[in-house]
């Protein structure tokens, strides 16, 4: 992308704002720019892997889920979902291989795309990058041992209590809107805790009934942080006695 483009401004602006790179100067963020192409994608397309692992991609606006999905029953989990400022495709340039995963846009996207080996080029040229790199991956680990840790532990009411709070600001009372999964399906959020779109909707329905949360299509409200956060820490799967419940986090 050149400086004198239209979206050079607000490319910038992202970038300084994102966790992944706000620690860098502008010059720095300037060559990731210049090595870098604007793309959009539309809502709801499709991305197999293998179409882009080739590229590292920074999204500028929009959300995209990173998914794995079961060819014959159609059961989808969905690993990752980034918002603004996040890269993705990391494993990808860390390792320079595919990997079996979905990309879908939740919305309309825009995003800085460049191939690996620039991507690659430009962290060697700033080695200071990596005091963010590191960290920003070890999330990336972390979200997923949490999601395999809440698939053998927990039930469906802890696993969605848990997702709901992993996406709110815990320092607020009430009336709190969970970011990137507010205005979320039923469906979508059954496929980000390894559930079915008819136990989500039943469950919410009853934490309605309760108070807990205000939830219709395409929107959803934590009324009573304490109570759902009760709900998530107090119910775990029964297991043979002789298997350690190790906590999580």
């Amino acid at each position: 992308m050149k400086p004198e483009s239209p979206f050079y401004a607000d490319s910038l602006q992202c970038l300084k704002a994102s966790s992944l790179f706000n620690q860098l100067d502008t010059a720095a963020l300037a060559g990731i720019l210049k090595r870098g192409r604007r793309e959009t994608w539309k809502h709801r397309r499709l991305l197999p892997m293998e179409e882009i692992w080739q590229r590292f991609h920074i999204l500028l606006s929009g959300r995209v889920r990173l998914s794995r999905c079961n060819p014959e029953s159609g059961r989808m989990i969905t690993l990752f979902l980034h918002g603004s400022g996040d890269g993705f495709c990391l494993f990808s340039l860390l390792d320079g291989q595919p990997h079996d995963v979905m990309l879908e846009p939740l919305d309309d996207v825009t995003l800085l795309s460049m191939p690996m080996y620039e991507a690659r080029q430009w962290i060697e040229e700033h080695p200071d990058f990596n005091r963010t790199l590191l960290p920003y991956i070890g999330q990336q680990m972390s979200t997923l041992a949490n999601l395999a840790a809440d698939l053998a532990l927990h039930d469906t009411e802890t696993r969605l209590a848990r997702l709901i709070l992993r996406h709110i600001d815990e320092t607020s009372s009430a009336h709190i809107e969970p970011t990137l999964i507010n205005d979320l399906s039923h469906e979508s959020l059954a496929e980000m805790i390894g559930s079915v779109r008819v136990v989500v909707n039943r469950q919410l329905q009853h934490w309605k009934q309760e108070g807990i949360v205000d939830a219709h299509r395409g929107y959803l409200m934590v009324e009573k942080l304490n109570e759902l956060a009760q709900r998530a820490e107090r119910r775990l799967v029964s297991l043979p006695d002789n298997v350690p419940v190790i906590p999580t986090q």
